[in-house]
């Protein structure tokens, strides 16, 4: 009788939730069958994580010239093999990046990406980082492998926005912030500290408050 008693007190949570109201007022999920979000869906969206992983960007250094240096670490680094990059010689006249070597070709498969930004803990010269963009949709194949034209910011230093991307206002503002708590190596020992250079549109980029400081307030209001 013992074991009877315990297997239906298992279900209790079950019993109390299975007769429980489920309207909350609020509005979870969104249709977006149509081709769009319903009227008034499209402010619509939850708050980001500091530290979210979202669509790449290719930076580019204050003077314009770009970061990406060709050398192929984040791709091989890269899990899901969703990364092509070949780098090629600058032109001493005129040089895309500093050093000898650009990206020539920088290509993202994002049916196969899985954010895990191993690229970014990878990249010597923080040349890619990734976005709090997470919402964007592709009706083929072809849009969903992003070239290194689709990847690099502008002449503004913003993300190229394209047609199937919904940006929000932040989106671009602090990218990788959880490799940005630390050192762009990702060492807990720096952080804090700025260990990365400028970016064009956004200066150098403040380091996040990272994780032993949420941990200090914890034991501040335990104390």
């Amino acid at each position: 009788m013992a074991e009877l008693g315990d297997y239906f007190r298992g279900f209790a949570v079950t019993f109390r939730k299975l007769f429980k109201s489920t309207d909350t007022g609020a509005t979870l999920t969104v249709d977006y069958r149509g081709g769009k979000a319903p009227e008034g869906a499209e402010d619509e969206k939850r708050e980001k994580t500091e530290r979210l992983h979202g669509r790449h960007v290719l930076n580019r250094y204050e003077d314009g010239m770009e970061k990406c240096i060709g050398c192929e670490l984040c791709a091989g680094v890269c899990p899901a093999k969703c990364i092509y990059v070949r780098g090629a010689d600058n032109d001493p006249e005129s040089p895309t990046s500093p050093g000898e070597r650009f990206g020539y070709v920088y290509e993202i498969n994002y049916l196969r990406c899985i954010h895990c930004d191993l690229c970014v803990e990878a990249c010597p010269t923080q040349a890619i980082t990734e976005s709090k963009l997470f919402e964007f949709s592709f009706t083929n194949r072809d849009d969903a492998i992003y070239t290194k034209k689709e990847l690099v910011v502008g002449d503004d230093g913003k993300p190229q926005q394209l047609p199937w991307e919904d940006w929000r206002p932040g989106d671009d503002e602090m990218t990788s912030g959880w490799m940005r708590a630390t050192s762009s190596a990702g060492d807990h020992r720096y952080e804090g500290v700025v260990h990365w250079a400028g970016e064009l549109g956004y200066g150098v980029r403040d380091p996040e408050v990272g994780q032993s400081a949420d941990a200090g307030d914890d034991e501040g209001s335990a104390s």
